[in-house]
């Protein structure tokens, strides 16, 4: 079976309607979860917590899209 794993984080925006972060290096990272639902209530959590912010956004990455196992390799894994 394969693992969807997804990644919480989120921090402070330039413009509430953009995504680019104000401080990266101030990037929050709530955690790294093993299914969507569990994502989805801890992304909700850390919205409703900072709900007085309007610049502070929270997102999830899909990272089982980011490493697809039946793929063949990029060029980059190759080189390694």
């Amino acid at each position: 079976m394969t693992q969807r794993l997804h990644l919480v984080f989120g921090g402070e925006l330039v413009d509430p309607q953009g995504n680019t972060f104000r401080d990266t290096s101030k990037i929050e990272t709530v955690g790294i979860f093993p299914d969507y639902a569990s994502a989805y209530d801890a992304w909700k959590a850390a919205a409703h917590a900072t709900v007085d912010n309007a610049h502070m956004r929270y997102f999830i990455a899909h990272l089982h899209r980011l490493r697809d196992e039946d793929t063949e390799t990029s060029l980059t894994e190759e080189m390694g």
